[in-house]
C-alpha cells in the first residue's frame, strides 16, 4: 500500500490558529479586543495574541508588512495523524521543515512542521496544543471551538482546482457544496471544504471562466463562531462604535445557515464573525449546488463605485501575476484521482 493510500486522516484535523502578519498593532488590539470581544496577551514588541478558548493562542501577531493572513496552524489528533500527513507531503517532494523551540513558544504548541501551501499561505501541523492556566478575560461569553475546529478561512482562486486538489491530498477534504452568485456582474462559484464536522474549514472562490483574482490578499476573510447570539450582536454594534468598517451588515447563509456580519480589519482582509451554523451528518450528506450567497441580509456596506473599479483593476493586474500553487501536492483529489474541472 502507497503512503497515500494509508487511512485518511479526514475528521482529525481542526483549524487551530492563524498568524497574522501586520505593523498596526495599535489597531489590532482595539479591533480584537474591544470590538471582537476575545482574549488579548502581549508577548513582546513584535508580538501578540488573541484567546478564545483555553488553548494559549488562537491568532498570533508579528510585526511586517504583509497586512495579511501567512500562516495556518492545523491541530491534529495524535502524533499518528501527524507523521501521516507528514509522510504524504515527503512523499511528493514538498520540503518539511521543523518550526524552532521559540516558533513553537509563540503559537502555544509543544511541536509544529510547516511545509508551502497555495498562494503563499503557509501550512503548519502540531498535535500538542498548550492550556493556558490564566482565566479568559474577554468581552464575549465564549466561542465555539472544540472538535469542528475555531472557525473557518475563505480564499480567493484564479486556481481553484488545484487549491482543493492540494487540501484533498494533505487532509483528505471533502467538498460540502457550492454556490454560485453575481456581484457586480461577476459570476462567481464558491466551493466549500471541510476536514470534520465542521460544515466548512476553508472556502474557495474564483471567477467563473476566467483566471483572475480579485483579492490582493492571500485571505479574503476569517471567521469565528460566537457561543450566543447576544454575542454576535454586541460585537457587531462595537464594531461600529468604535469605528471599524463593515464589508457586510448581518444576514444568514444559504448553505450552512449561519447567521454572521463580516468587519475589515485593520489589515484589510475581512472577519466574520457568525453563530449556529449547521453541523454535517456524514451519513446523510449529499453536496449541493446554492444559488446566492444570503438567504436575508449581508448588505454591502461603504462600497462606492471607486472601490469597484479598483478591484477591477486588480483583477486585470492579476492575469500578470501568476497564482503560486504547489503542483506536487495539488494534481490529485482524494484516494489519488486526477480532479477533473467538471467535478468542481
Amino acid at each position: 500500500m502507497s503512503t497515500y493510500d494509508a487511512p485518511s486522516v479526514f475528521g482529525a484535523a481542526h483549524l487551530g490558529y492563524l498568524v497574522i502578519e501586520t505593523s498596526r498593532f495599535a489597531d489590532w488590539r482595539r479591533f480584537g479586543t474591544d470590538a471582537i470581544g476575545m482574549h488579548h496577551d502581549d508577548l513582546d514588541a513584535g508580538l501578540m495574541r488573541f484567546r478564545l478558548d483555553d488553548q494559549e493562542c488562537r491568532f498570533l501577531l508579528r510585526c511586517g508588512p504583509a497586512e495579511d493572513v501567512v500562516a495556518t496552524g492545523w491541530h491534529l489528533d495524535d502524533h499518528a495523524t501527524f507523521e501521516r500527513i507528514e509522510a504524504r507531503v515527503r512523499a511528493h517532494g514538498v520540503p518539511v521543515v521543523e518550526g524552532s523551540a521559540e516558533e513553537a513558544r509563540t503559537r502555544g504548541v509543544e511541536r509544529l512542521l510547516r511545509f508551502p501551501g497555495p498562494k503563499g499561505l503557509t501550512q503548519e501541523i502540531y498535535t500538542m496544543p498548550v492550556v493556558s492556566p490564566e482565566p479568559l478575560r474577554m468581552l464575549a461569553s465564549g466561542w465555539i471551538t472544540g472538535d469542528s475546529g475555531m472557525g473557518h478561512v475563505a480564499i480567493t482562486s484564479a486556481r481553484p482546482a488545484l487549491m482543493r486538489g492540494y487540501f484533498s491530498t494533505v487532509f483528505d477534504a471533502r467538498l460540502t457544496d457550492c454556490i454560485d452568485e453575481t456581484i457586480s456582474g461577476v459570476k462567481l462559484r464558491i466551493r466549500f471544504l471541510r476536514v470534520n464536522e465542521r460544515h466548512h474549514s476553508l472556502a474557495i472562490a474564483a471567477v467563473r471562466g476566467l483566471p483572475i483574482d480579485l483579492v490582493h490578499t492571500r485571505v479574503q476573510h476569517l471567521n469565528i463562531q460566537a457561543a450566543g447570539l447576544d454575542d454576535l450582536a454586541r460585537s457587531y454594534e462595537r464594531v461600529h462604535e468604535l469605528g471599524f468598517g463593515m464589508a457586510l451588515s448581518v444576514g444568514q447563509h444559504t448553505n450552512n445557515k449561519e447567521l454572521s456580519y463580516y468587519a475589515r480589519t485593520p489589515s484589510g482582509f475581512e472577519w466574520e464573525v457568525g453563530w449556529n451554523p449547521l453541523v454535517i451528518d456524514e451519513s446523510t450528506w449529499e453536496p449541493s449546488t446554492h444559488q446566492g450567497i444570503s438567504v436575508w441580509g449581508h448588505t454591502p456596506a461603504g462600497r462606492t463605485i471607486v472601490d469597484k473599479l479598483a478591484q477591477f483593476r486588480l483583477a486585470a493586474r492579476s492575469l500578470a501575476r501568476p497564482e503560486k500553487t504547489v503542483p506536487a501536492l495539488s494534481g490529485a483529489g482524494k484516494r489519488g484521482k486526477v480532479m477533473k474541472s467538471s467535478e468542481l
